[in-house]
């Protein structure tokens, strides 16, 4: 097995996060959540990238969560540390100005569905199965899944799945609105990283504020959210980007 739990693929102003243990499916345990911790602090305070891709090595598996072993040895204090470890990654994730994908190539469970349900756009493949099978195990989410997925889907959605602690297929997955697009798993990565491209050829920093706006309005409410978005359309005025990309627009439009 290879000690390397997590790899970044650096290609500026993209940057691709693999989880790395396809042996097990890239099921995490203490180390991999260190060591992604550490990388994603890395890639997040890159200045030359502007947008992240999560993915999992292999073409079976994101990540199905938890190593079973690592559940089998919790015990009430290690498993606050591991909740708060979990938390911290997805709170980094949903924080940072950069857009984040998950690039879903298989199995997304547990704590590698609260991973997903922490990024920006979820790009699937047909291959893709998601779920928060906890419930089946005596256990709830850890890493604030029972906040995010109500989010996404509405409430009573996102209770049906961790009541039940169905796994979906993709096609499911897409119909309620949990993913953004579906793909064959031959396009997957290829058509994430042309969305974040896309993403990329914009203002950096207006995306960024967008998202802090989005992000405010869930967190603190509407008022505050409008208000963030008010100082935020200020802000974008302090400098003179939108002066170019106006420009150009009315050169597009004159053709």
């Amino acid at each position: 097995m290879s000690n390397k739990r997590v790899e970044v693929d650096l290609s500026p102003p993209l940057a691709t996060i693999y989880l790395n243990r396809p042996e097990v499916l890239n099921a995490y345990d203490e180390e991999l959540l260190d060591q992604f911790k550490m990388r994603a602090e890395e890639v997040f305070n890159n200045d030359d990238v502007n947008a992240v891709i999560i993915t999992g090595r292999g073409d079976k598996s994101f990540s199905v969560g938890a190593d079973i072993e690592l559940l089998e040895e919790l015990d009430v204090e290690t498993a606050n540390v591991i909740a708060n470890k979990g938390k911290t990654i997805c709170n980094m994730i949903e924080e940072t100005k950069k857009v984040v994908l998950s690039a879903v190539n298989g199995y997304a469970l547990g704590g590698g569905m609260e991973l997903t349900l922490a990024c920006d756009l979820r790009i699937a493949s047909t291959r893709a199965r998601f779920g928060q099978p906890e419930v089946s195990l005596g256990l709830i989410p850890g890493f604030s899944g029972t906040q995010r997925l109500p989010r996404i889907l509405g409430i009573g959605r996102a209770k049906e799945l961790l009541f039940t602690g169905n796994i979906i297929d993709a096609e499911e997955a897409y119909e309620i609105g949990l993913v953004n697009k579906l793909v064959t798993p031959r396009d997957l990565l290829k058509v994430s990283k042309n969305l974040a491209r896309r993403i990329t050829d914009q203002s950096s920093r207006a995306v960024g504020m967008i998202k802090q706006s989005i992000n405010v309005g869930y967190t603190q409410g509407c008022d505050e959210g409008k208000k963030f978005e008010t100082e935020s359309f200020q802000k974008c005025f302090e400098i003179e980007d939108h002066i170019e990309r106006i420009k150009k627009m009315k050169e597009k439009l004159k053709n």
